[in-house]
């Protein structure tokens, strides 16, 4: 297997092969390939400009690649607009969350795809009662699912965002820097949810500016320079200073 991927036996969910990518002139991608398997968390790391956020539009259905292929389980799959990424089970947390602040939890949950009863009326208590178990098994802490969003903290809300993601995700989560704006305490929860994705099974991307937490973390590093992989290395055989000079490009 590529990239120093776990062999577990198991398909990766997730594989980029030969990922090319430019606007114009302009080149934002350049010859990536990566995989991620089920229950792994692999990050993606590069200075600001280095191409991490086209990746994962990329892997969302935002953005076409010019060239190469993704597949997921083995199967190549064209993502050109993001409700096909959902479709195959993939969902995004960014950072500003894309939350509904006038509504609920339990309705900002089901957002876009609440379920309905006969006569078109929506099921509430099912919305209520499935957003109830999915933030006690994340231990998301919130008042509860009737509360209002705005009403919410960062972390709570992020927490939130997460738990949206990892209630339709049934392959993969991309999370571009989910802990960028928030504190000490809520940054420490909200890495918690994360590494409890890894209990369901799914795979995780992640887009973090601390390298403190892509340690913590992370499975494998993917380093990205000026749009071009400078390498994956496991999180367990390198260290910081093997990371940073691969981001600066002093190595």
């Amino acid at each position: 297997m590529s990239n120093n991927a776990p062999n577990d036996g198991f398909q990766p969910v997730l594989e980029l092969k030969d990922i090319h990518k430019s606007f114009d002139a302009i080149v934002a991608i350049e010859n990536f390939s990566l995989d991620v398997h089920p229950g792994e968390i692999v990050a993606l790391v590069g200075d600001n400009g280095a191409g991490k956020s086209t990746l994962i539009k990329i892997i969302s259905g935002v953005y076409t690649p010019t060239s190469g292929s993704i597949l997921i389980d083995g199967q190549p799959v064209v993502m050109s607009n993001a409700t096909m990424a959902r479709s195959h089970g993939i969902e995004v947390v960014y950072q500003d969350l894309a939350l509904a602040d006038q509504q609920t939890v339990y309705m900002n949950m089901f957002l876009g795809r609440e379920p309905t009863k006969s006569f078109g009326l929506l099921d509430r208590k099912k919305m209520i009662a499935e957003t109830e178990a999915l933030v006690k098994e994340l231990d998301v802490r919130i008042p509860s699912a009737h509360a209002t969003i705005r009403d919410l903290s960062g972390g709570q809300r992020q927490g939130v965002a997460i738990a949206r993601a990892t209630h339709w995700a049934s392959k993969l989560v991309l999370l571009d820097e989910p802990t960028a704006a928030l504190g000490v305490a809520e940054t420490a929860k909200v890495e918690e949810i994360v590494e409890s994705l890894k209990k369901r099974n799914i795979g995780i991307l992640i887009i973090s500016h601390s390298l403190d937490q892509v340690f913590k973390l992370s499975d494998r590093i993917c380093v990205l320079r000026r749009g071009k992989q400078i390498g994956v290395r496991k999180t367990s055989e390198t260290d910081k200073n093997e990371i940073i000079a691969m981001i600066t490009g002093l190595h």
